[in-house]
């Protein structure tokens, strides 16, 4: 009977130990959050500078940053709209450095 109990004592350990774990969370995930929160400000900022500057549809651009980079992703409909959007991030307060992969989207006539 007590080998019996070790065994279901051993397993439920070896069970739970990588549940907690993970719901523990990691260094990686803290470094992430902490990198997300220094980050939200610089993605506000250039979202905020968007909107203010009427750039097209800003609904189709998305903006992510990491370390004062900002990435545009999305499209437009000119590629006027796509480059002003570009130089409207490049002035938003944190930004050190723009790369766009917008796409531009032609309006068939």
């Amino acid at each position: 009977m007590k080998a019996t109990r070790k065994v279901v004592c051993w397993l439920a350990a070896s069970l739970a130990a990588p549940m907690l774990a993970l719901a523990g969370g990691s260094e990686a995930d803290s470094a992430r959050s902490a990198d997300d929160a220094k980050d939200s400000p610089v993605t506000a900022a250039v979202k905020t500078k968007l909107a203010a500057e009427h750039v097209g549809n800003i609904a189709n651009i998305k903006v992510d940053a990491q370390d004062g980079i900002v990435w545009l992703s999305g499209s437009t409909p000119t590629q006027e709209t796509a480059d002003h959007a570009v130089e409207t991030a490049r002035c938003a307060d944190g930004v050190l450095e723009v790369k766009s992969t917008i796409v531009v989207m032609r309006e068939s006539k």
